[in-house]
């Protein structure tokens, strides 16, 4: 994989502070073994340290290198209950419910994050989507002109032209079922940023849908349409297009055909989804059929890097997933 080379390389350049929030899982652990090992980030592990420990030593991993941080018992987590307090008070919090709440490994790394004692965490492998995201929009919240969180996928297709030598962003696959136009707009942006800061290329953004420039007329199709009227009027600076079918999107001779006046069409590079389930879908059918490597989902649109995991992943899918948080944090 060429692209996390990359990102290894630029991980490897300036060291980031990543908090895996889920430390006492083994498979966190391994990874964390090849992170240090590799001095791809500075690691913080969430957890108790006897189980971390012996979990370590029953697998054969070392993590002597990482700082290990204790919900329950850090000295930091009155200073983070206190900030949460601050934070949702308006919202009914109390001082002491806020206690209770920071002791949780997920909201514990977020108040690192917020409190500036990490630079990004990584979860997921035991936790759904919901669990990191909860506290990541209550205490992180999102990036400034920034209205949603968003995930992408990158995949790199093999013995492929299109795209990028093969390399395609696909947003969003994970994380908003029903976006609105104003949405996907913001989702089309946040894209394009993540694939010029992460992936070093030009996103040209097409916006799919089943109808290519007014081939077919319907009000899913005028969300698409008013999407990127939004988008484009918001970064006039940036290559968007849309209505555009997936062929009319990437194949140079269809865009011919169906969109010959565009400057995306046949060229795209990030493909922005019209819902969760025609992303989700998506990304599995190239995944598989076309055997492409997907590697994410990744956030965007956080104000501090959070990063989500598959419950599947492998140690080395948790080892990529903390490189890609450490070079979003040498962004921020």
């Amino acid at each position: 994989m060429e692209l996390m080379n990359e990102i290894w390389k630029k991980a490897k350049a300036d060291k980031k502070r990543i908090a895996l929030a889920e430390g006492e899982e083994e498979r966190n652990l391994k990874a964390c073994s090849k992170i240090l090992e590799n001095e791809l980030a500075d690691i913080v592990l969430v957890g108790d340290k006897k189980v971390i420990a012996d979990k370590a030593q029953k697998l054969g991993v070392n993590v002597s290198g990482a700082e290990i941080a204790n919900p329950q018992t850090s000295e930091r987590a009155s200073a983070y209950a206190e900030a949460f307090y601050e934070l949702r008070k308006k919202k009914g919090m109390t001082l002491e419910k806020a206690e209770k709440i920071v002791k949780d490994p997920l909201y514990f790394a977020t108040m690192m994050i917020k409190l500036g004692d990490v630079d990004g965490m990584v979860s997921g492998a035991i936790h759904t989507t919901g669990d990191l995201l909860r506290p990541g929009l209550q205490i992180v919240k999102t990036a400034p002109q920034t209205s949603v969180v968003s995930s992408m996928f990158i995949m790199e297709v093999p013995n492929c032209d299109y795209g990028k030598n093969g390399m395609l962003l696909f947003a969003d696959c994970a994380v908003n079922p029903q976006p609105s136009a104003e949405e996907l707009a913001s989702i089309a942006i946040s894209t394009a940023e993540t694939a010029k800061s992460l992936c070093g290329i030009d996103p040209k953004i097409a916006m799919l849908s089943f109808s290519t420039k007014g081939s077919a007329s319907h009000d899913l199709v005028d969300k698409v349409t008013k999407a990127t009227q939004i988008a484009k009027e918001s970064r006039p600076d940036l290559s968007i297009d849309g209505e555009l079918q997936l062929d009319a999107a990437i194949v140079k001779e269809v865009a011919n055909l169906k969109a010959p006046q565009s400057d995306v069409a046949g060229k795209a590079n990030v493909l922005v989804f019209p819902d969760l389930q025609a992303g989700n879908i998506g990304y599995k059918l190239v995944q598989r059929f076309a055997k492409a490597e997907a590697i994410g989902p990744i956030c965007q649109g956080f104000a501090k890097p959070i990063n989500d995991l598959s419950r599947g992943c492998s140690a080395d899918d948790i080892v990529n997933v903390v490189a890609i948080t450490a070079v979003q944090a040498q962004a921020n």
